[in-house]
């Protein structure tokens, strides 16, 4: 994505726009489904808002600029004000990356529609689909069962109780050690990369006109 700052900058002005959208409605959705479940410290930190800057991580933002996946700056809630501390955290967790997929679908819409309502379909292509796709590869990439992804909060919450709090355990302890390993470049990809990017190429096949 970097390649594009000299070789096509409005494309590269595009993508940073699509992945500052990608990261916001991420986090906001966090941020907002903690909240409506009864947690209101999103709310006291600032989060519940989409303004950009509430919610980018200096880092996550450089990762995915170079490799196409990274994270945003992590909502904190409190279980303990959660009414089911186990499903709801779950429930949190999906919320970003369902947010994701969500606006993925309404812009690829948008896209469809673009022809019958008379607009130009190739400028409007150049403006939504690095946001289409930054969505959906968000989207994908924290759903990977995996501590601190969303993914690990989603299996925890899936699991019974006995076996959901060994596996809780298990990823708190390692789980960031694994996800480093799996980002970790091998013979120029990373793991992680051939994991997600066949799901990614799938997901745009079957929205994208």
């Amino acid at each position: 994505m970097l390649s594009l700052l000299s070789s096509n900058p409005l494309v590269f002005l595009f993508w940073i726009a699509g992945l500052t959208a990608a990261i916001t409605i991420h986090e906001f959705a966090h941020a907002l489904a903690a909240d409506r479940l009864g947690d209101p410290t999103p709310r006291s930190q600032g989060r519940l808002t989409l303004n950009p800057l509430a919610h980018l991580d200096p880092l996550g933002t450089l990762v995915l600029l170079i490799a196409r996946f990274g994270w945003g700056k992590p909502v904190v809630f409190d279980p303990y004000n959660l009414e089911n501390p186990k499903r709801d955290s779950m429930i949190i967790a999906l919320a970003g990356p369902a947010a994701n997929i969500i606006l993925a679908t309404v812009l690829s819409l948008i896209l469809r529609l673009a022809p019958i309502a008379g607009m130009v379909p190739e400028l409007l292509a150049t403006l939504l689909i690095p946001t289409i796709f930054l969505n959906i590869m968000l989207a994908v990439f924290n759903l990977v069962p995996i501590h601190p992804l969303d993914g690990g909060k989603i299996l925890v919450g899936l699991l019974p109780h006995h076996e959901a709090r060994t596996v809780d355990l298990f990823l708190h302890r390692y789980g960031t050690f694994i996800l480093i390993l799996l980002i970790i470049p091998i013979s120029g990809a990373s793991a992680i990369s051939g994991i997600i990017s066949p799901i990614v190429q799938f997901i745009l096949n079957l929205i994208l006109p």
